[in-house]
Order: C-alpha cells, then structure tokens, then sequence
C-alpha cells in the first residue's frame, strides 16, 4: 500500500478561474504569420492542399485564416487520430462532414491501409474539379500535394507513411516542422510540407486548454500542471470510471487535486520525507491521455445549429 503523502495540493490547484474567464486565448506568434503567408505564395505550385486535424476536436484544429488564404484551391481535410475517439460522437461528426459538403477523410495515419485512401481521394477530388472547370481529367506529369495543419496533428507520421519510409521527422512534440520542404512521395506523388500553423484566436481559455490537451500547445506555455488538472476535472466529471480503473482508485476525491493526490500515492510517486511527486504525476496523466488509456474521447460537440 502507497504511502500517504504529508502535504495536499488540492487548494492550490484548480483551474475555475480558466473556465470562468472570458479573455480570448491569443497564441499566434510571428513564425506562423510567416507559415500563412508562405502558404499563400506556394498554392500556385500545387494540386490539392491536405489540411491535417485532429479528429477529438474537428472543427477547433481547422483554421479559419487558412480557408481564406486558401481560396477556392482543392482541399481535402484529413482528420486523424480515430483511434483516440469516441466511436459515437464520430459517427455523429462523419454525418456532420457529409450534411456540409466538405471533402474529407477520418483516419488513424498509423494504418497504412487507411491512409492509402488518401492519394486516392486527392486524386479524385482534382480530376471532378479540373472537368468541373472546362478542362481534362487526364493524368499529369505529377501529382503536388500542400500538408498543412496544427502542430502535433500528425503530419510528419502521415508522410512517413505516404511514402513508406522515414521521410520526415515525428515524434509526440509540436513544432517538429520547422519549415517548408518538398518531399518525394511513391510514383509522381511529390509533397510540400509546411510548419504547423495555429489558428491566430482561440475564442475562450476551455478550447486553448483542449488545444494544449491534445499537445497542439506545447507543455511549457501554460505548464504540466494547469493542462493536468484541467484533464482530470473533466474526467472526474463525464468519465470518473476511466480514471479510478487506470489508476487503481477505489473512490475518486471531490477535487482535481486532491485526485492527483490519490494517483500520485497509486503510482508510488513519493518524494523524500512523504511528499507527493506531482510533476511526475502531471507528466504521467498527460501522457496517458494523449495515448487513450483514459478512454476514447472527443471533446467537442457538433455544433448546434
């Protein structure tokens, strides 16, 4: 049986004030002014434009500014991380891509089968628009594709995986792109691909937290601490289960402190004298969440018209 830490950090860490506050979360900095407008120079270059999302938070992951610099390019929007989802609510945001007309794919960019399907659909979605526009459906010398999207999406799996080896560096860190660079694809494919872009607002501090959740914002912005307690707080309020079970709690505390309390004493992460190690327990429950051993979960909802 763990031993019980002297010290409760339960005052000290809550994040009401994040959700009470109505203060836009702003997070646009000038390296990604940059990426835009790059994007906008290259377009002319290429078929067919690969928005890359991540499929917990659809519409939250997209970039508005990045429609508009788009422009009436073809777009195919690639949600990824399926298999971190709620097969529920993602049947209910296929129907919602389908109901809106938008060129889409949902996929796990780890199953190589499944990402396949995109060339394809890129392929097909640049022939119905080349004949819709006057012109021939015939194959061209060769295939470009833009790959654009947030951080830590997973872009440089997907060309890893589009290409059958190690073209381009991926890890579980954003910001790994750190600037444009063609890479050579099976076949005629070639692809560009570019630094993650963030959208310029994030309209309330509850997306900006999802958005640091699911690792678009790097840790060090707000910190381990506030991202894991905003994790915890909303497990213990929709999946309370997921958490007892993962880490052995028989009745999860009232507060988001007092249960990374319990998990740090479950897991053994003691410090000297009995103190709890809560930096290893906020990196643990991050790394837990981002991998889906706290359940299959999409955060956000169809939106309501």
């Amino acid at each position: 049986m763990a031993k019980k830490a002297k010290r409760s950090y339960s005052e000290d860490i809550t994040l009401t004030e994040y959700r009470d506050h109505t203060k836009a979360f702003n997070w646009f900095p000038g390296h990604m002014a940059k990426a835009m407008k790059q994007v906008g120079e290259k377009l002319k270059m290429v078929d067919i434009v690969l928005e890359l999302r991540d499929a917990r938070i659809p519409l939250l992951s997209g970039n508005e500014d990045l429609k508009k610099v788009l422009g009436n390019k073809c777009r195919l929007i690639v949600l990824n991380k399926v298999n971190l989802c709620d097969p529920e609510k993602l049947a209910d945001w296929k129907k919602w891509f389908d109901d809106n007309g938008e060129h889409h794919i949902f996929i796990n960019v780890l199953d190589r089968n499944a990402v396949k399907l995109i060339t394809e659909k890129s392929r097909e979605i640049v022939v119905a628009n080349r004949i819709a526009s006057g012109g021939s459906g015939e194959k061209t010398r060769k295939f470009r594709m833009m790959m654009v999207g947030l951080p830590n999406t997973g872009k440089s799996t997907l060309i890893n995986s589009l290409g059958g080896r190690k073209a381009a560096k991926s890890g579980d860190k954003p910001g790994l792109t750190q600037s444009q660079q063609w890479i050579k694809l099976a076949g005629d494919i070639e692809l560009l691909d570019t630094p993650g872009i963030m959208p310029r607002k994030i309209e309330t501090r509850e997306e900006g937290m999802w958005l640091c959740a699911t690792h678009a914002i790097k840790d060090q912005i707000l910190g381990q601490e506030e991202v894991a307690c905003f994790v915890v707080e909303y497990l213990m309020k929709y999946f309370p289960k997921n958490l007892e079970e993962k880490y052995n709690i028989d009745k999860l505390a009232t507060s988001s402190g007092e249960v990374l309390e319990q998990i740090s004493l479950s897991r053994g992460f003691i410090k000297k004298k009995g103190v709890a190690d809560f930096d290893r327990t906020f990196a643990t429950v991050l790394s837990d969440f981002r991998k889906g051993e706290l359940g299959l979960i999409t955060f956000e909802n169809i939106p309501m018209l």
